[in-house]
């Protein structure tokens, strides 16, 4: 374990914190009881430990997820962009506590740092404005050779589980969960294995945004031990991929063939973060369903 310059000084160690999960609203550890370390951008430099997810974890996350699934999609648009927005002021409050997480956890300079914090508040209340403009948008009114009114409309598709990229280590998953959320999804969030120090910082923020326990759930660990569990897991609706690891792709892509679940990958350049993809990346997560309504007379 490394050491800070002042536990240098006492003559002893550094007591590293141990990052905890989010999981139903609640800061839980492994039911493995396994860590990692999380390190800093030179290599070398240990700067806490975070929890290893195991499958039992990731299936406690679809439990935790589909409980709150119900009440969040069935909130009304305007309550669910009041969280939203909720949760931008929040991160504004935390910006430089997550600023310093970024650049210790990724060695990028405090300009950089200060960027990726702002884009990630603009995100959030970005997407806190199309909460009530997505089924406007999206939808429609169908012509029909019949005396009905034919209405298509977007609808939450479920439990969606958003795989982060590494690089960058925050803004990716701001965008990618923000556009889950909004309309009325659920999901579990494995984020930047390099850099998970950020999200497990989220967490806090998250905690204290007024969402409801369950909406949003973030497993630390390695990818590759919970992928093919969500690729396969019936009870996931929705995988979106942000990562650029083709084997992990792969897993993915062939594991949703077992219950058809959805499947969404998006590459994107590591500045690009900020403006790729909105708002169709909303169309991601949602199913649209059509409805016919006799004309009254």
């Amino acid at each position: 374990m490394a050491k800070t310059p002042s536990a240098a000084r006492n003559g002893r160690l550094q007591v590293l914190k141990t990052c905890k999960m989010y999981v139903g609203g609640s800061f839980i550890r492994s039911e493995s009881g396994k860590v990692l370390p999380a390190v800093a951008a030179d290599g070398k430099t240990t700067l806490a430990q975070v929890c290893r997810a195991s499958r039992k974890d990731f299936r406690d996350a679809v439990v935790a997820a589909r409980k709150a699934f119900g009440k969040w999609s069935g909130m009304t648009a305007y309550l669910k962009g009041q969280i939203l927005y909720r949760t931008a002021e929040m991160l504004e409050m935390r910006a430089g506590e997550m600023e310093l997480e970024i650049m210790r956890s990724t060695g990028v300079n405090a300009t950089a740092a200060r960027r990726e914090v702002a884009d990630a508040v603009e995100l959030l209340v970005h997407y806190a404005g199309w909460s009530d403009k997505f089924t406007a948008v999206f939808g429609s009114v169908n012509p029909v050779s019949s005396p009905h009114f034919n209405f298509t409309y977007p609808e939450a598709t479920g439990v969606v589980v958003v795989v982060c990229p590494d690089t960058p280590s925050f803004v990716p998953l701001v965008h990618l969960v923000a556009a889950t959320i909004v309309t009325g999804n659920s999901c579990i969030v494995f984020p930047s294995e390099t850099a998970p120090l950020p999200a497990l910082t989220f967490c806090e923020i998250l905690a204290t945004s007024d969402l409801p326990a369950g909406v949003v759930n973030i497993l630390s660990g390695l990818r590759a031990d919970l992928a093919p569990t969500a690729a396969t897991h019936m009870d996931v609706n929705a995988i979106v991929n942000g990562c650029e690891d083709s084997a992990l792709d792969k897993t993915l892509h062939e594991g949703t063939t077992t219950n058809m679940k959805r499947y969404a990958r998006h590459s994107v350049p590591a500045g690009d973060w900020r403006l790729s993809g909105r708002p169709q990346w909303m169309l991601d997560t949602i199913e649209f369903k059509t409805a016919w309504h006799p004309i009254g007379w």
